[in-house]
Parts: structure tokens; C-alpha cells; sequence
């Protein structure tokens, strides 16, 4: 009975496994031909040539290195494919800035070999307006036959000129921001757009963005901070001066009303007021920069870290 039983078990399982698909097999790959070897002549061979760029920067304190946004844009705006070197100078303007020699220096920049393309981006205003003996220059004649000669001679140079606004001072009352370099910066658009310049309108952009931020959040962009009756009087939305004195760290003192004074060794005096920005203003407003940038010369855009 068992074996009946078995065979008849057996002969379904055979039945059963003829219905089924036969499995397909199979066949193990081939052995992968080996790579050709790369060889270090042949890596060196296919190496491209660069295509470097330049940009260089002109004006006075609120762009050079420490007090103003220059340095934080060549650090941290640009690629490794673009040089920057910052050429500004503070307490300069239209007319110093040209009659010490400072845009010699620039010109010489200019004409460097090398270099596929080179940009200047120029911004003056703060020392050219009235107040100050030897720097001032007329709104409505000097200043902008300056700026058109700056133009000119950075075209026969060889370099892309790139026209900046002057950045705004962050003085209030009642809240309002106290904007007196709109004039100027308004002569800065009109020879832009005579001469067919780009435009870099960071006047405008720091206006607004300084104006949202209030008379006390506006103080953090300063190099320091001032003494707690500043602050105080901030906070009600209405800026007063602060005592002419610099952080110890600077190694002396400095004249508020003017620009950053450069002493031996580079001991930099540091200072509060609403014209000069520290490490955050830097931040900030080369950001804006480089943005305004991105939209004046789309060619450039590939070049700019936001």
C-alpha cells in the first residue's frame, strides 16, 4: 500500500513540474577587457588653459579693506578663476584720488597681461561732497566729468568699467533714515547711463536694507559699538554722535568726520560711526554687490559667489 502510495505521490510531483516553465540559464559574463592604462603624459595633454578674469576696485573708505565692504567681496564673492585686488583708499576722492597717483596704480592694473577680461568697479561720493577742504568737488560739474574721465581712460585701458553708487550712511530721526548722498549717487547713474556703464546700484539696495533694519539694528553694522547713551537714543529711532575716540586695539585715536586713519604696521584705528562698517556691514553690503553685479553683466554671473 505505501509503495502504490509513494508512486502515485511521485507521479504527481513529476506531472507537476512538467507544467511548470523550464528555468532559464544563465551564462556567466565574459572577462571585462581591461581598461587602457592613463598615463601621466596623457592627463597633462588634456589639461585646458584657464580663463582668467580681474576685477579691480577704486574709491574710498566705505569700499578698502577694514572699513568697508571691499575686502569682504574680494574674499568671499568670487571665484578662484577671478583675481581681486582692492585699490581703494580712504578718505579719497574724484579729484585725490586721481591727483596722488592712486589711479595710475589702477591703470597699471588695467593693463596687465594675462587676463581675458578686466573689470574696475569705481565708487566715490562720501569725500567729494562740500565740508571737506582739498577732497570736495562740485555735484553738478566736477564730480560727474570726473567719474566720465574715470570712464574713459579704464576703456582705453583695455578694462570694462562698472560704475558704483556710493553706500549709504546710516544716520535717522524719528525713524527715517537720513539719505544725503542721493545726489550723488544719482550724478553716478546719470554718467552710467550717458556712457553706456554698467551700473552697480548699491546706494540704493543699502538705503533700503539699512532703512528696514531701524535706527539700532543698523548700529551692529558698524565697526564697533558705541557708549550705551548711543545705543539708547537709537532705540528710540533718532542717531546722535559719538565721542571721537578709537577701540584700543587700533592704537590711537582717529577724527570721526573723516575717513579711517592708517597708522605704522597697519595698526588700523577702528572706530564707531554711521559712514564705516565692520565685519557684518562687509558681509551685507558684498553681498549686495554681488548681486547688483550678477545683474549688470550676466556674462560675470558664472564668476560670483552670492
Amino acid at each position: 500500500m505505501k509503495s502504490l502510495f509513494a508512486a502515485g505521490f511521485g507521479l504527481i510531483l513529476l506531472q507537476a513540474a512538467a507544467a511548470q516553465p523550464t528555468p532559464t540559464l544563465i551564462p556567466p559574463a565574459p572577462p571585462a577587457a581591461e581598461p587602457p592604462a592613463v598615463t601621466d603624459a596623457a592627463v597633462r595633454a588634456a589639461v585646458k588653459k584657464i580663463a582668467p578674469k580681474k576685477v579691480i576696485l577704486v574709491g574710498d573708505s566705505t569700499t578698502q579693506v577694514g572699513s568697508g565692504w571691499g575686502g569682504a567681496f574680494c574674499a568671499n564673492h568670487l571665484t578662484s578663476f577671478v583675481s581681486c585686488i582692492n585699490l581703494a583708499r580712504g578718505g579719497r576722492g574724484t579729484f585725490d584720488y586721481r591727483a596722488e597717483g592712486s589711479w595710475d596704480v589702477a591703470l597699471s592694473e588695467m593693463k596687465t597681461p594675462g587676463y581675458t577680461k578686466i573689470y574696475v568697479l569705481i565708487q566715490f561720493g562720501h569725500n567729494d561732497q562740500p565740508g571737506k577742504p582739498g577732497r570736495s568737488t562740485d555735484l553738478y560739474k566736477e564730480y560727474p566729468a570726473n567719474l566720465a574721465r574715470y570712464v574713459s581712460e579704464a576703456r582705453e585701458a583695455g578694462a570694462i568699467p562698472v560704475l558704483v553708487t556710493p553706500l549709504t550712511r546710516r544716520s535717522f530721526k524719528n525713524g527715517s533714515l537720513q539719505d544725503d548722498l542721493e545726489p550723488w549717487a544719482e550724478a553716478v547713474r546719470k554718467v552710467a547711463k550717458e556712457m553706456n556703464v554698467p551700473l552697480v546700484d548699491l546706494h540704493k539696495t543699502s538705503v533700503a536694507a539699512v532703512q528696514a533694519m531701524g535706527a539700532r539694528a543698523a548700529i551692529d553694522l558698524a565697526e564697533m559699538l558705541p557708549p550705551e547713551n548711543v545705543l539708547a537714543a537709537a532705540e528710540t529711532g533718532t542717531t546722535i554722535g559719538a565721542p571721537k575716540t578709537a577701540a584700543p586695539a587700533g592704537g590711537g585715536t582717529a577724527n570721526l568726520a573723516t575717513e579711517v586713519v592708517e597708522t605704522p604696521q597697519a595698526a588700523r584705528n577702528i572706530v564707531f560711526d554711521y559712514t564705516h562698517i565692520g565685519a557684518k556691514g562687509a558681509d551685507m553690503f558684498s553681498a549686495q554687490v554681488a548681486a547688483e553685479l550678477a545683474r549688470a553683466i550676466p556674462e560675470l554671473r558664472k564668476d560670483l559667489i552670492p
